[in-house]
């Protein structure tokens, strides 16, 4: 049996044995495709669902409403409840996958049927930018070519294990998944309980780096490491602290921040409050800032 024979048997067996475990996300919008974590449970990313409803086109067309148990917008995670009859769970890998190790990536995009590709491992521990724009890391990088949709769809080894579910396309033949790993055992629980993850909006809009550098230099302010604040929502939690426009923050909750992914990642660890040091001009202020039940203006920080 040559290498290409033994390929083609493990797609074969991936698509009779996990095939029904990979389900079609959406119809009209909002196309994707997602993974049967256990009776009545499946996990996509978020950006495939709009609201708390979606549709589910499980193996052989069938479909079910289901919904919304619990999402991470910041993570690119969802779970959903529905009707998966029969359909069985997709075991968890219990190995790290490495560079060069063979893997299949599984897709039903919008419920138009499984596709299964070939490729290898490319790379790990990568980043991207997720749905609203901060930086997800970790990630495990591979060449399996996905269509259209395909995201929320599982990476699979020869085994058939998860090791990883589908989220962005690099181009060029290249794409990202989300490791399956106990820290998204963890997560992917947690929103099955519906505790949806949800990062404090401080309630401000930011000025590019570059911007904000070239903004100081031609008032005469010195250099300085930070997030230029461009504007503050109305009776947002930056508002009620007194947070104004030029500001420069150069902390969040004692750490440097020098750029709004450190910012984020402040904002993601804070429990109801946060310290923020500013430069308003070339004075220094300490400023807290709470956040309430409604204090969570949209908004890109």
């Amino acid at each position: 049996m040559t290498i290409f024979d033994e390929i083609q048997a493990s797609i074969a067996g991936l698509a009779e044995n996990a095939g029904s475990s990979v389900v079609g996300i959406g119809q009209r919008w909002g196309v994707g495709s997602g993974i049967v974590l256990g009776e009545g449970r499946v996990l996509t990313n978020a950006h495939n669902i709009r609201g708390s409803q979606v549709t589910v086109t499980l193996a052989g067309g069938r479909t079910a409403e289901g919904n919304v148990a619990g999402h991470d917008f910041d993570g690119d995670l969802a779970v959903i409840d529905a009707d998966t009859g029969q359909a069985a769970a997709l075991p968890w890998a219990t190995t790290e996958p490495a560079i060069g190790m063979p893997v299949f990536a599984l897709a039903n995009p919008g419920g138009r049927g499984l596709r299964v590709t070939f490729g290898t491992v490319s790379g790990i521990d990568r980043s991207f930018r997720g749905p609203r724009g901060l930086r997800i890391t970790g990630s495990l990088e591979h060449t399996a070519p996905l269509l259209p949709g395909s995201s929320g769809g599982p990476v699979l080894d020869a085994a058939g294990h998860l090791l990883g579910i589908n989220t962005n396309r690099l181009g060029e033949g290249f794409y990202l998944a989300i490791p399956a790993d106990e820290a998204l055992r963890g997560r992917v629980d947690a929103l099955a309980r519906g505790e949806s993850a949800r990062t404090p909006q401080l309630g401000i809009t930011i000025t590019p780096g570059h911007v904000a550098r070239r903004l100081r230099r031609a008032v005469g302010l010195p250099d300085a490491e930070g997030v230029l604040i461009h504007g503050v929502s109305e009776d947002s939690p930056a508002a009620r602290a007194g947070l104004a426009p030029g500001d420069l923050i150069v902390t969040a909750a004692g750490q440097p921040v020098r750029s709004v992914d450190d910012l984020s990642g402040a904002l993601r660890a804070a429990a109801g409050t946060i310290e923020l040091t500013v430069l308003r001009g070339t004075d220094e202020r300490t400023i807290q800032v709470t956040f309430g039940p409604d204090g969570q203006p949209e908004g890109s920080a």
